[in-house]
């Protein structure tokens, strides 16, 4: 029974609206193909159930829950959902990794009348991304760079079926939002931002939010006992995002910066 499918998740998070239309409930699924060297949900990456030390105590990281368990904590936002014209999203980690477990929360929130959305890479076969596009009204999709050597050197995976999978998603009819982490020495160049801009507009996409860097995932790091590489960089200006939502913008897509 769809009900009693379980999933793991990290963190059930309320009141969100950068993730979606409307006021948003997110649920943190466990579980990643990619390692992007700027994650700033580290925890999110094995499926494991991991020990983090936050604030000097030791803090279990994931945990088994069933569908239903999750729409009970879900239905308590209906009302600011119906509001707002909000609803739940399912985040990472990559929710695709579970399959099973998020397809069924998916389809059940549809069937409790709960607006729907994903962020994902979709670096999965597509056969799995199929499994989801029936029960989703938005999808938020990253493309991070159209370089796959790039791609590769800071997230470990190349970006042929990520692109692969954008342009299907892009011809289903659900509705898509490509969305870009904006990080300095990976893609932050006008160059760049642009060929992503025209990538998604060859494809018929057409919206595009541009998402600056924040180092928010830094102390996660420290508590995971593991280093973080991109130290070193800086949140981007506002008047460097400007000049690369500019360059989105001149492609013809309609883009805006954050989600």
């Amino acid at each position: 029974m769809a009900l009693d499918t379980k999933g793991r998740i990290f963190d059930i998070q309320k009141f969100s609206v950068h993730d979606g239309p409307g006021i948003r409930t997110i649920v943190f699924l466990k579980g990643c193909v990619l390692r992007c060297r700027w994650c700033c949900n580290p925890e999110s990456q094995e499926y494991k159930i991991q020990q983090m030390s936050k604030n000097g105590k030791i803090k279990t990281v994931g945990r088994d829950v069933t569908v239903e368990e999750v729409l009970n904590e879900v239905e308590k936002d209906r009302i600011y959902f119906r509001r707002s014209g909000g609803g739940i999203t399912l985040s990472g980690g990559e929710s695709m990794c579970q399959p099973d477990f998020a397809v069924a929360l998916l389809e059940e929130a549809h069937a409790r009348g709960i607006n729907t959305a994903i962020e994902t890479t979709a670096c999965v076969p597509w056969e799995t991304v199929a499994r989801f596009l029936p029960h989703l009204d938005t999808v938020l999709m990253d493309i991070k760079h159209m370089d796959s050597l790039k791609h590769k050197e800071f997230t470990t995976q190349p970006n042929e079926l990520i692109l692969e999978n954008v342009k299907k998603i892009a011809h289903s009819g659900v509705k898509l939002i490509v969305r870009v982490p904006v990080i300095p020495t990976f893609n932050d160049t006008e160059q760049e931002i642009e060929a992503i801009a025209r990538y998604a507009v060859s494809i018929g996409v057409k919206e595009m939010h541009l998402l600056p860097y924040h180092p928010f995932g830094v102390d996660k790091y420290k508590g995971l006992n593991r280093e973080y590489s991109l130290h070193h960089i800086k949140t981007p200006t506002d008047e460097h995002m400007q000049i690369l939502l500019q360059s989105a913008l001149n492609t013809g897509i309609k883009a805006q910066i954050g989600g």
